[in-house]
């Protein structure tokens, strides 16, 4: 079951909000084996009288949600995934302290553990976002540990989201697969998480209805009541 909202997370829709979403842009960072990154002028106001402009990027550019199709032989594509999991309360994990390339364990969610329980939105604020567009902060960021996949996916939660660009590069299909499997939607790829300043907040992350695939770009938001 996922956690409905709560009555003071209704009121926080009129609080503060925080842009969790990455910029995309023409040759944006990607992975190696991603598409690159292509924001094209299609036609301008000259040519045909109104702007148009063509994307071509992978559906894990940027802030994006990962469906369990992405890692799941016949798991749920990304448009059937279900729009409740993306709007919620979540609760804020601080993982600052973990250097690069550290796992990031159980233990490091311990000041949280209380509020992990079935249906709850997951999101560890590492940092790393701070080093993007720089080429290592797609190679020695932070990692989510198959420990930790594995907790989190024995306590039911609906959603786990990142501010790092994968979940886990050495480990990372077995990873994704612990939580994937277990029908844990994932967002990589969040920043200024140290915005949000609460242990609690609003997430709203929709990802687009793209028929039968892995994943989508998301505008995440996290809105915060600071009464």
């Amino acid at each position: 079951m996922i956690q409905p909202l709560r009555k003071d997370i209704r009121i926080s829709l009129k609080g503060r909000v925080v842009d969790l979403s990455q910029e995309i842009y023409h040759q944006a960072p990607t992975f190696p084996w991603d598409p690159k990154c292509g924001i094209i002028v299609h036609n301008t106001i000259e040519s045909i009288g109104f702007n148009v402009t063509q994307l071509c990027m992978s559906a894990h550019q940027g802030t994006h949600v990962d469906a369990p199709y992405h890692f799941i032989e016949g798991g749920t594509t990304i448009d059937r995934m279900p729009l409740e999991v993306f709007l919620g309360e979540a609760v804020l994990v601080d993982a600052r302290h973990k250097k690069p390339r550290e796992a990031i364990v159980p233990a490091d969610l311990d000041p949280q553990t209380d509020r992990i329980t079935p249906g709850s939105r997951i999101v560890i604020m590492t940092g790393w976002d701070l080093v993007f567009p720089e080429a290592r902060y797609l190679t020695d960021f932070p990692v989510i540990s198959q420990e930790l996949a594995e907790w989190l996916a024995a306590r039911r939660v609906a959603l786990l989201g990142v501010d790092i660009p994968s979940l886990n590069m050495a480990d990372g299909p077995v990873v994704h697969r612990a939580l994937l499997g277990a029908g844990i939607a994932v967002i990589e790829g969040l920043c200024h998480l140290e915005e949000i300043r609460a242990t609690r907040f609003l997430l709203v992350a929709a990802p687009l209805r793209i028929r039968g695939r892995d994943g989508s770009p998301v505008r995440a938001l996290g809105i915060v009541d600071d009464g």
